[in-house]
């Protein structure tokens, strides 16, 4: 009886999070709704592949090496194209962004799955890493733009999580799918990306019919180029450190995006299934949490939530190290669910370093080096596998993250603080 009444409560304390959810998504603007469906499209469509891109480069020929240097290359186009379209959203827009993005994420997506060997990927990482840049920048600025200061974190992590609700099922989707036709090797994987391209066609329905950005006129500034970028720096706050904070912070997420799928495979074993449900169980505790996390930034501060997490995150990367059977395997991709509750904390942090009259100058340029992170992370990786073991790059992972935290104590809190130029 004791059981019943237990499930009982947990029932309607789930009913009452989705209602809170549900009452606080239908009282926002309509770019944030709109904005919030196309995150959930293109999550779903993106973490069919995700999980399996590196096994997927490593089947085509590469070495963890050269798997570390096509990554590499991504993110030097991540790097790219990151602050112009910054700048670019500043000047044009959300919605013209998304229009060409959709289209650059189809390109991509038909590169890998027509690739006859890991040489092809070089442009195909380049493009899609480029596009999704594209994406990501235009997509940070529909929170940081519709979304008030004292619900911003809150805004984000629901937004972030709402979206990730596909990701629960596109990685197991995609393990049957990989499962028939033909296993975890090149041939299983590759149709997964012919999908992604007709998800891609769908966002770019939905932007063309249905998303509208009002505020670009009001609000965008048109200042030049080389002035946005002046202006963040004159008119910021702490954005230097900031950036070294962000860089670290990038670091770690492309080393591990790169590295944890290979080495649960080589190292640990784990088949398509295992793989897939680590993807799955990442997103596990950002659902549970994230309303609860973005409440909690919105009242104690994003320093103080962020600092929690951090060490949270890095125990996954000791968990996966000491695993011993799957389960520990699950366990750390549970733990995992961390990085996307301080990624998002992140972002509303970045979101009040700086006037929103030069947000697109800020978020290109940090942008810009999430993109110099993102080469250094997948190399840094590569080196460290083939040179000191596997084993070293989750070590190393725990010392990234552990720097974050000495990076963040020079960072003021920013909730309730606005910045006007």
């Amino acid at each position: 009886m004791d059981g019943f009444v237990t499930v009982v409560d947990l029932a309607s304390q789930i009913k009452i999070g989705v209602g809170r959810a549900l009452g606080f998504v239908t009282h926002q603007q309509r770019p944030f709704k709109v904005n919030l469906v196309r995150a959930s499209i293109q999550n779903f469509f993106i973490y069919l592949t995700m999980q399996y891109q590196s096994i997927y480069i490593l089947a085509l020929g590469a070495s963890p090496l050269q798997l570390g240097f096509i990554n590499g290359i991504g993110g030097l186009a991540a790097a790219g194209i990151a602050t112009p379209t910054g700048w670019l959203t500043s000047r044009y827009g959300i919605r013209q962004m998304f229009i060409v993005g959709a289209p650059l994420m189809a390109l991509g997506a038909l590169l890998f799955a027509t690739a006859p060997d890991w040489i092809w990927l070089i442009p195909a990482t380049f493009v899609a890493s480029l596009a999704l840049r594209w994406m990501i920048t235009a997509c940070s600025m529909v929170c940081g733009g519709y979304l008030k200061s004292q619900e911003r974190a809150t805004g984000m992590q629901l937004c972030d999580t709402i979206s990730a609700v596909p990701r629960l099922a596109s990685p197991l989707l995609a393990a049957v799918m990989i499962t028939q036709f033909g296993g975890l090797n090149a041939n299983g994987i590759r149709p997964l990306y012919y999908l992604q391209i007709a998800g891609m066609a769908a966002i770019l329905i939905l932007v063309l019919f249905r998303f509208e950005d009002p505020l670009r006129n009001s609000r965008a500034r048109s200042e030049g180029f080389l002035e946005g970028i002046r202006l963040v720096f004159q008119k910021g706050t702490k954005v230097k450190s900031w950036i070294l904070y962000i860089f670290m912070s990038t670091t770690s997420m492309f080393m591990s995006s790169t590295y944890i799928s290979v080495y649960a495979a080589q190292v640990k074993a784990a088949d398509q299934f295992v793989i897939g449900g680590m993807a799955t169980a990442s997103v596990v505790l950002p659902l549970i949490l994230s309303l609860a996390t973005g409440r909690l930034a919105d009242t104690v501060g994003r320093r103080k939530v962020i600092s929690i997490m951090v060490p949270l995150n890095a125990l996954s990367f000791v968990v996966l190290l000491l695993a011993q059977n799957p389960l520990w395997i699950l366990a750390s991709g549970m733990l995992q669910g961390f990085s996307m509750l301080v990624f998002i904390t992140e972002n509303a942090v970045s979101a009040e370093l700086v006037p929103f009259q030069i947000m697109g100058s800020w978020f290109g340029l940090l942008g810009l080096f999430r993109g110099l992170a993102s080469v250094a992370g997948p190399l840094v990786g590569g080196v460290i596998w083939s040179a000191l073991g596997p084993n070293l790059v989750m070590i190393s992972l725990v010392a990234i993250e552990a720097s974050k935290i000495a990076i963040l104590l020079t960072i003021p809190e920013t909730l309730n603080k606005q910045i006007d130029i």
